[in-house]
C-alpha cells in the first residue's frame, strides 16, 4: 500500500493510504484532534517538534548503521559520531520530563521506540547509554511508566537477536 517505498508502516483511513510513521502520527493528530493532542497547539514548537522527528528519522537510523557495519578505527569514529547524535538530542530535550514539556508528545513518540534498541546500540558500540546520556535514560523510563509505551515496545533482548539474525546473513 505504500506506492513509493513498497514497506510498512502505513494507515489505510477510508481506503485511503498514509505513509511513514512520522507522518501518519501528524495525520491522527489532525483527524482525531478531540483527544489530547500530540503535536503542540504554537506553530513555533510544533515547527521545532517536527524538525526533532525529522533529525530522529534521519540520524538515528543511518549512523546506526554506519557503526554496525564498520569495523576498526571507523567503527570508533562511527561509535563518536553515534552518541552524539543522542548528547544533541538529550541537550533538545534539556531538564523538562518530557520533549513537550510536561506532557508526552510528538518528539518523545518519535524517539521512544528507540529505546528498546539501546540495549543492542551499546553492545555493538561497545558503550554504555546511561554512562553517555544519563538524562535520556531518564527521559525514557519516565515515558515507560506511561502504559500506552510500557506494552507496546518490544523486548530489548528480542531486538538485540533480531539485529544479530540479520548481521549473520549480510555478512
Amino acid at each position: 500500500m505504500n506506492p513509493i517505498h513498497k514497506k510498512i508502516p502505513v494507515l489505510i483511513h477510508n481506503g485511503k493510504p498514509i505513509c511513514e510513521s512520522a507522518i501518519i502520527v501528524q495525520y491522527i493528530d489532525e483527524v482525531w484532534n478531540d483527544k489530547a493532542p500530540i503535536l503542540p497547539s504554537d506553530p513555533y514548537e510544533r515547527a521545532q517538534a517536527r524538525f526533532w522527528v525529522d533529525y530522529i528519522d534521519k540520524k538515528v537510523n543511518d549512523t546506526w548503521r554506519k557503526m554496525w557495519l564498520s569495523t576498526g578505527e571507523e567503527h570508533e569514529t562511527w561509535k563518536k559520531e553515534f552518541i552524539s547524535v543522542f548528547k544533541q538530542l538529550e541537550e533538545a530535550l534539556g531538564d523538562k520530563p518530557f520533549y513537550g514539556g510536561d506532557t508526552f508528545g510528538f518528539v518523545d513518540l518519535g524517539l521512544i521506540p528507540f529505546y528498546t534498541w539501546f540495549y543492542t546500540f551499546e553492545t555493538y558500540g561497545n558503550f554504555k547509554m546511561e554512562a553517555e546520556c544519563p538524562k535520556l535514560v531518564a527521559w525514557a523510563k519516565r515515558c515507560l511508566q506511561r502504559e500506552a509505551v510500557s506494552k507496546t515496545l518490544p523486548d530489548e533482548k528480542k531486538v538485540y537477536d533480531h539485529v544479530g539474525l540479520k548481521k549473520a546473513f549480510e555478512s
